[in-house]
C-alpha cells in the first residue's frame, strides 16, 4: 500500500506510469467456488481493471468525487495503486482475457510495506499509528477499496474475497487486519441505528483501542440504548461491516465522513486472535477450505 504517498485520490502522470508489476508470473489461485476463483493480480492490465471496477462502483454507482485525470480514464486510481497487492475475485466463465472477468477487488497492504512507503491509507481518518505503535511485536495488514460489481454480490463472492484475505494473512505472518468500513452518504445521523448499535456492541477497548482523529471525529453513540433494537440495526448495516463483526472485529471509536467518497466511515480492527473458531473452522486453519 505505499511509496511516498501523494494526498488521497491525487493523480499524477508519474504515479500513473510507475505503477508497474514484473513481468507475468504464475497466478496462484487461493480459492475457487463454482465459475468463481480469487487471487492476486499478476499484471498491470488486470490492475487496471480493477481500478475500472472501482471507478465503476465508487463513481458510477456512489457519485465518489475522484482527481479529473482519473475521472478522464475513468479509473479509481491513487498513489497507494503502486504498492498494494490487489486481490481479485474473477468469474472464468466469462469469456475473454482476465480482465474482462474481473468482478471483485481488494486492496492489501501490509505493514512492512506500508512502513517503507508513506503509511497507510485509513490513516488519515483515525490514528492508527497510536495503536500500532501500541503492538510493536504484531504485524498488521490493511483490508481497503473492497468492491464487487451488483450482479456478484452474493454470498459466494464476499466468502471468496474474505478466502483471498484469510489465506494472504496466514502467509505474510499477519497478526491483526484493519481497514475503513463505509456507510452511504455523509449525513452520519441518517445511521444512527447502526452507528449506535457498533458503538454499545461492538467498540474497539483495552489494547485495541483506536479513535478517530479529532478534527475529524463524529459520534457514532446517536441513540439510548434502549432504543436500539439489534435485529433492525444488524439489517441496516453494510454487509461488509456485518460480514467483520461475524468474523469477530471491533469498531474504532468515532466516524469520519469522507466527502470525497460520498460515505461514513468507521474503522474495522479485527486481531486475528479474535476470529471466531466457527469461521476459522469453515475456511481451514491453513485456508484450505475453498483452495484449489
Amino acid at each position: 500500500m505505499t511509496v511516498e504517498i501523494a494526498e488521497p485520490n491525487v493523480v499524477t502522470e508519474t504515479v500513473l506510469s510507475t505503477c508497474r508489476l514484473p513481468a507475468r508470473r504464475p497466478a496462484e489461485v487461493l480459492g475457487r467456488i463454482g465459475s468463481l476463483e480469487t487471487r492476486l493480480a499478476v499484471t498491470n492490465s488486470e490492475i487496471d481493471a480493477a481500478q475500472a471496477v472501482r471507478y465503476r462502483v465508487f463513481v458510477e454507482e456512489m457519485n465518489a468525487q475522484i482527481a479529473p485525470d482519473a475521472m478522464r480514464r475513468r479509473r479509481d486510481i491513487d498513489a497507494w495503486d503502486m504498492v498494494c497487492d490487489h486481490l481479485l475475485v474473477l468469474d472464468t466463465a466469462i469469456e475473454g482475457d482476465s480482465e474482462e472477468q474481473i468482478v471483485g477487488t481488494y486492496r492489501l497492504l501490509r505493514q512492512d510495506v506500508a512502513k517503507g512507503s508513506g503509511g497507510f491509507y485509513s490513516q488519515s481518518e483515525f490514528d492508527v499509528d497510536a495503536l500500532i505503535a501500541r503492538h510493536a511485536d504484531k504485524q498488521f495488514m490493511e483490508l481497503g477499496r473492497s468492491c464487487v460489481l451488483p450482479q456478484y454480490r452474493t454470498k459466494r463472492t464476499v466468502e471468496l474475497l474474505w478466502q483471498g484475505a484469510w489465506a494472504y494473512a496466514l502467509k505474510h505472518g499477519i497478526s491483526a487486519m484493519f481497514g475503513c468500513g463505509s456507510f452511504s452518504g455523509v449525513v452520519p445521523e441518517e445511521h444512527a441505528l447502526a452507528l449506535s448499535f457498533l458503538h454499545q456492541n461492538a467498540l474497539v477497548r483495552g489494547e485495541w483501542t483506536v479513535s478517530a482523529h479529532e478534527d475529524q471525529y463524529r459520534t457514532m453513540d446517536l441513540m439510548p440504548s434502549e432504543a436500539v433494537n439489534a435485529r433492525k440495526a444488524l439489517f441496516a448495516m453494510p454487509p461488509l461491516i456485518k460480514g467483520y463483526l461475524r468474523l469477530g472485529a471491533m469498531i474504532g471509536d468515532g466516524a469520519v465522513v469522507d466527502h470525497a467518497f460520498r460515505t461514513t466511515d468507521v474503522l474495522i480492527v479485527l486481531p486475528i486472535g479474535s476470529i471466531s473458531g466457527r469461521y476459522i473452522n469453515y475456511y481451514g486453519a491453513d485456508a484450505g477450505r475453498f483452495a484449489s
